[in-house]
C-alpha cells in the first residue's frame, strides 16, 4: 500500500507541472502545444512497447475504433485546456478541468441511463455552482458588463476540456478492463498525436521558429506530466479504486496553483476561492458514490 501511495503521490506531483510548463511556452500556439506534448510522449512509449514485442497488429479492431475514440477525446481535451491556460489564471483553469469526474456521472446518466445516487446529484449542483462563481468572479462582471472577457472565455474552455476529458475516460474505462497500461496508453496517446498533427497541418500552424526554452519546455511537458503523471494514476488503478484515484488528483489544483503563486506570483482572489472549494466539495462528495472512469 505504501508503493501505491508513493506513486499516486509521485503523480500528484508531475502533472502540477504542466500548467506551468505550459505558461512558459507563451510564443506557442495552444495546438502546437498539445500536439508535441503527444507526439513526443507517444514516440517514446510505441519505442517501449516495441521493446516488449506489443505491436498494433495485434490488437482487435474493436479496441483500435476505440482507442481512436479515446484519442480524439484525449486531442480535444488538451486543445482546450491548453488554449484556456492562455487566457485565464492556473488556479481557476485546472479546477475548472478537474471537473470531469461530475461530467462522467451525467453522461454515464445520459447515454448508459445508469441511475445516479444522492451524492452525485448534489456533487452536480454544487459543481456546477463553483463554476459559475469562478467565471463570474474571473469575468469582472459588473452589472451586465463584462471587464474580462478573456478569462470568461479561458473558463469556458476549460470547462470543454473537462467534457472532452469525460469521453476519453469512460472509452478508456473500457479499454482498461481489457488491456494492460502499456498497450492501452501507446494506442490512445498515438492516435490523439495523429489527430493533433492533423489539425496542426490544416490549420497552418508552424511546427518551428519558437524560442529554444519553448522546446524544452515542451519535451519536459512530454516527459513529466504526461508519461510519468498520467501513467501513475493509470498504473494506480490497478491497485485503488477509481474513485480513490479521483480524489487524489485534486492534488493538481493545489499544486498547480502553489507552484503558479511561486513562479508567476499568482494570487487566489476571494471569489476563485469560493469557486475552488465548492468545486473540490462537489468531487469529493460525487467520489464517494459516483462510477469513476479513469
Amino acid at each position: 500500500m505504501v508503493r501505491t501511495f508513493a506513486g499516486v503521490s509521485v503523480g500528484i506531483v508531475a502533472i502540477s507541472f504542466a500548467s506551468i510548463f505550459i505558461k512558459f511556452c507563451d510564443d506557442v500556439p495552444s495546438i502546437m502545444i498539445a500536439t508535441y506534448r503527444l507526439t513526443l510522449s507517444s514516440i517514446i512509449l510505441l519505442i517501449i512497447a516495441k521493446g516488449k514485442g506489443i505491436r498494433f497488429s495485434s490488437f482487435s479492431k474493436k479496441h483500435l475504433l476505440m482507442g481512436m475514440l479515446g484519442g480524439f477525446f484525449l486531442s480535444l481535451h488538451f486543445s482546450f485546456w491548453i488554449s484556456s491556460l492562455k487566457l485565464t489564471s492556473v488556479a481557476s483553469s485546472v479546477v475548472l478541468v478537474a471537473t470531469n469526474p461530475i461530467f462522467v456521472g451525467i453522461f454515464s446518466y445520459l447515454f448508459l441511463r445508469e441511475k445516479q445516487p444522492a451524492e452525485l446529484i448534489l456533487g452536480i449542483i454544487l459543481s456546477f455552482s463553483g463554476s459559475m462563481v469562478l467565471a463570474v468572479g474571473d469575468s469582472g462582471l459588473q452589472g451586465l458588463t463584462v471587464q474580462n472577457p478573456s478569462f470568461l472565455l479561458g473558463d469556458m474552455l476549460a470547462l470543454l476540456g473537462a467534457i472532452m476529458a469525460s469521453g476519453y475516460l469512460m472509452v478508456g474505462s473500457k479499454l482498461r478492463e481489457e488491456m494492460d497500461v502499456l498497450s492501452y496508453t501507446s494506442m490512445v496517446y498515438t492516435f490523439s498525436a495523429f489527430f493533433l498533427l492533423i489539425a496542426s497541418l490544416c490549420s497552418g500552424t508552424p511546427f518551428a521558429g519558437y524560442k529554444p526554452s519553448s522546446y524544452i519546455y515542451m519535451v519536459l511537458l512530454a516527459i513529466i506530466p504526461q508519461l510519468i503523471g498520467h501513467t501513475a494514476f493509470n498504473w494506480a488503478l490497478k491497485h485503488l479504486k477509481a474513485s480513490m484515484v479521483a480524489i487524489t488528483i485534486l492534488g493538481e489544483p493545489i499544486g498547480a496553483s502553489i507552484l503558479a503563486y511561486i513562479i508567476f506570483r499568482e494570487t487566489i482572489k476571494s471569489s476563485q476561492l469560493i469557486g475552488i472549494i465548492l468545486i473540490f466539495l462537489a468531487i469529493i462528495i460525487g467520489s464517494r458514490k459516483g462510477k469513476k472512469y479513469l
